[in-house]
């Protein structure tokens, strides 16, 4: 009994990789990226600014601009810049018919000047962030889907846990150069190593979205009024109407400072005006989310726009909040220095890597018992050439999207949606390639062309800069380097890999007529 349960796991662990494996890729590889997506950001535009600046400074220019050039909006947003966003950012939301959202604009500005910067539109580090839970689909379905996908994940991970009853030893297990055996000690060692993370970032994504998969306290309590439970969780955030009644605005600055009485040792992120212009006008003073691992709805500060007075001040979170918020913010990892970063960086590929290994050992194994056949049964093909598009080709896309990034015209108007298009042609040409092309000469052109794409990246930064005697040495802008250097080991890496893909198909050439004496695995370690 003991051992047909252990054995159900395996199959249960077989089947839920393999099925939501290759939406799980995408889903751990663009989220892996998006831990650097303001990094991205300021390489996709490298028009704006590489210093910081200083808040108070832009804090006067952006009020000023706004009062000059949105007069009338809805709503005021103001990003002030940090060590990872150097720019000053606003916005404003034009006012909206009932049902509907107003037009939202935004700039970003000089803050010397007031002047606008003008930058190249485009989605950025965004991008990434936004695919990875929502995943290009219209809302609530792609949300929905990653959910669905990230609860299978920690089915695959309990099941894999109980299924692998010497799990630490198979952690210091590697066999090298032993063809399926070496896949499944690595997927074991990525699994184990950093198991852990594993864990915490596929529950946390669960707690994320609890009030949308599991919403049935919620209805029953508020009988269906989904809205005044979010008005209840964050009464400060609630403002009152717009009066009609003109009113000069405070200056903002003074209600940047009482907030961070509030925050010894904290800072201002962003800073929302509603009403601007209007005797109900308030502030809303934001902390900046690196200040603190949990996501606090209370780290901000409500004042009236026209008195400069408090408002309604946060409640103290509660208990639940304090427990959902820390799984918020150890998620999305706002709260890590740049090592931290990296370590989650490097964390997310091992994620990454675990999934793929994962695809690779179950089309292995059942490739062998088709060894001697010319053809490959389609249901075999279909996997082996999904293996390939999801994981070698999602690779081209992420290069090509910054490719495109750099080589389309700078005033093009749609340039933005047509780097995001760029990013799903290329992801879908490499799933004909694969289907063209058989297994192992389709993963050595797709790695190879992928390890192309991202070692020529500091090139093209170079030739494609706004000024191409300025380069990030001179600029001292140490971000932008940074994203060149990790696109050209990215791009090393992958060309090692397309090298001993094609070596290792060389060996599997001349080792044919061996074949037949090829022992499966053993029962024990067959897990996948």
């Amino acid at each position: 009994m003991k051992e047909g349960f252990r054995q159900s796991m395996a199959w249960l662990h077989t089947w839920s990789g393999l099925l939501f494996g290759w939406l799980l890729f995408a889903i751990f590889l663009t989220g892996t990226l998006s831990y650097f997506k303001d990094e991205i950001t300021h390489w996709m535009q490298p028009e704006a600014p590489s210093r910081t600046l200083n808040a108070d400074a832009s804090l006067e220019v952006a009020q000023r601009y706004l009062e000059q050039h949105a007069q009338g909006a809805q709503r005021w947003f103001i990003n002030l810049p940090d060590g990872r966003q150097p720019s000053l950012s606003v916005g404003w939301q034009a006012p909206s018919k009932p049902g509907e959202r107003g037009t939202f604009t935004e700039k970003l500005l000089d803050p010397t000047t007031g002047g606008e910067l003008h930058v190249r539109d485009t989605r950025g580090g965004e991008f990434f962030y936004r695919f990875h839970f929502q995943l290009q689909m219209p809302y609530p379905w792609g949300r929905w889907l990653s959910t669905t996908a990230a609860m299978v994940m920690f089915v695959a991970l309990i099941s894999g846990i109980i299924t692998h009853k010497k799990i630490f030893k198979d952690f210091f297990t590697f066999r090298p150069r032993k063809g399926q055996r070496s896949w499944l000690d690595g997927h074991n060692a990525v699994g184990v190593l950093v198991l852990p993370f594993h864990l915490m970032i596929t529950y946390s994504s669960l707690v994320i979205f609890m009030s949308m998969v599991m919403p049935a306290s919620i209805l029953a309590s508020y009988k269906g009024d989904t809205d005044a439970f979010f008005k209840d969780l964050r009464p400060a955030i609630n403002s009152a109407p717009a009066a009609g009644q003109p009113a000069p605005l405070v200056a903002l600055d003074p209600l940047l400072k009482q907030a961070l009485a509030h925050w010894p040792g904290g800072r201002v992120g962003r800073l929302v005006v509603n009403h601007p212009g209007d005797i109900n006008a308030s502030v809303l003073v934001y902390r900046h989310r690196a200040d603190q691992v949990a996501r606090d709805f209370g780290s901000m500060r409500s004042f009236s726009g026209v008195t400069g007075q408090p408002l309604q001040a946060s409640p103290e979170q509660s208990l639940p909040q304090a427990i959902s918020g820390s799984f918020y913010g150890l998620h999305v990892g706002n709260f890590a220095g740049p090592v931290l970063r990296w370590l989650y960086f490097i964390c997310g590929l091992a994620s990454t890597a675990m999934i793929g290994t994962g695809l690779v050992i179950w089309l292995g194994k059942r490739q062998l018992k088709h060894a001697k056949s010319a053809v490959m049964p389609f249901e075999l093909r279909l996997v082996e050439v999904l293996n390939i598009a999801s994981m070698s080709g999602l690779v081209i896309a992420v290069a090509g999207f910054f490719w495109a990034n750099r080589l389309l015209p700078v005033a093009f108007a749609e340039r933005a949606d047509w780097e995001v298009n760029c990013f799903f042609i290329l992801w879908g040409v490499s799933l004909l390639h694969a289907a063209l092309r058989r297994g192992r000469r389709a993963w050595v052109e797709q790695l190879s062309l992928a390890a192309l794409l991202f070692t020529s990246i500091p090139l093209l930064d170079a030739l494609t800069s706004p000024s191409r005697m300025d380069g990030f040495m001179v600029r001292g802008d140490w971000m932008l380097a940074g994203f060149d250097l990790a696109c050209l080991a990215g791009g090393l890496f992958l060309a090692w890999a397309a090298r001993k893909m094609q070596r290792a198909g060389h060996v599997a050439a001349r080792a044919a007529p061996r074949a037949t004496r090829t022992r499966p695995l053993a029962p024990e370690t067959e897990v996948n």
